[in-house]
């Protein structure tokens, strides 16, 4: 198995402290991109309790197992510490510390090392030591209150807005910074606390803008971008399926109505926001007449912004994303290549998900870390 790829970070030693959602993301994001991630498993797994083999954000890296419970865990780990460049740990805060691979620790024997700590709440605040999920944090932040219909629950948009968006690439573009700084002359190592309130906050950084601006309402379904916008939203087909519309741009909306049938003096009710509920049902009448193949082909090579709502298990097959090969299929399994793309350095998937412990001797080797290996053997006997 490759230690790791060719991809602009290769040749960036990472090591990741197994967890679940937003740290083993993030870690996956280093591995595509081409650095050498080496994740260390407890004992007995962990996780969400999945087959590894499936588990993708594990691909791209290498396992060592490490009990850091046992009385020379935290020594392994630090001799890992020594050779890496960036560390990822998702802890509760306080933790890491108490199992000896705490900031203080890791920094002391790698001073240039970028810890990285990837936290819900944060290393601070009242919150800190609270138990949460996803769901919690972007509720908190006011994201969570944007999405779905103004008369309607709140829509949970799976855990992508702040596990993903406000954790691990927030965690990524610290880490990366980081690293930066600890490349430069005279740069040092330094801790990156990484919390996902405080990214699903910054992603509204617009509408914050908007909001004091007098541009945005303070409610969900009201606002130009949130489904409260008749030209900006889904709407059902004739057979059960929707399609998406973001026809926002007089030009691009003129070209909608044009396809949809509308005529242009109810299209004019777009500059009338009291007539907005009158163009809605306008336009869902018009869906709902035809199937979403139907529409598919009639909205096919417009500037009309309208695209099929496709699902995960159809979307791989859609001409647009398999002629830019968005996805791969990789060891029989089907997942979403490794982004963004780079000229020079091009990401690749140059291996499955990691089986716990099975690059033990590997990773000694390759880091010149014997310990490690000396650590697994006596797990075997």
């Amino acid at each position: 198995m490759a230690a790791a790829g060719n991809g602009p970070l290769s040749g960036v030693r990472v090591v990741e402290l197994a967890g679940i959602g937003p740290g083993p993301f993030a870690a996956m994001l280093l591995a595509d991109l081409g650095a050498d991630v080496v994740r260390v498993d407890r004992p007995g797994g962990g996780g969400l309790g999945i087959d590894p083999a499936y588990d993708l954000t594990n691909r791209n890296k290498r396992s060592v197992i490490v009990d850091l419970k046992s009385a020379d865990g935290p020594a392994r780990v630090l001799d890992l510490v020594e050779h890496a460049d960036v560390f990822i740990e998702g802890y509760r805060p306080g933790v890491a510390e108490r199992l000896g691979v705490g900031p203080d620790a890791c920094l002391a024997r790698n001073p240039r090392l970028v810890y990285g700590r990837m936290t819900g709440w944060g290393q601070d605040g009242p919150l800190a030591q609270r138990a949460g999920h996803d769901i919690a944090y972007i509720a908190l932040t006011g994201t969570l209150g944007m999405f779905g219909k103004p008369d309607e629950p709140p829509t949970v948009p799976a855990n992508l807005v702040g596990d993903y968006a406000g954790g691990s690439l927030y965690l990524v573009i610290g880490i990366l910074a980081a690293l930066q700084h600890a490349r430069t002359e005279g740069g040092t190592g330094q801790v990156v606390d990484a919390a996902i309130v405080d990214g699903a906050a910054h992603l509204a950084t617009m509408i914050h803008g908007m909001l004091a601006a007098g541009g945005w309402q303070d409610r969900r379904g009201s606002n130009l971008l949130d489904g409260g916008c008749p030209f900006y939203g889904t709407y059902e087909t004739s057979d059960g399926q929707y399609m998406a519309v973001g026809a926002l741009e007089p030009q691009f909306y003129a070209e909608f109505t044009g396809l949809l049938g509308i005529g242009e003096a109810e299209a004019r009710a777009r500059a009338d926001m009291a007539r907005w509920g009158e163009l809605r049902e306008l336009i869902a009448a018009r869906f709902k007449a035809r199937t979403r193949a139907e529409w598919t082909a009639v909205f096919e090579g417009s500037d009309a912004c309208v695209a099929p709502v496709l699902s995960l298990r159809e979307a791989p097959s859609h001409p647009h994303l398999a002629a830019r090969s968005t996805f791969i299929t990789h060891d029989g399994l089907t997942q979403p290549a490794p982004a963004p793309r780079f000229s020079a350095t091009p990401g690749a998937v140059h291996s499955p998900p990691a089986r716990p412990g099975a690059d033990t001797a590997e990773v000694a080797r390759d880091w010149d870390v014997p310990s490690i290996e000396k650590a697994g053997r006596r797990r075997q006997s």
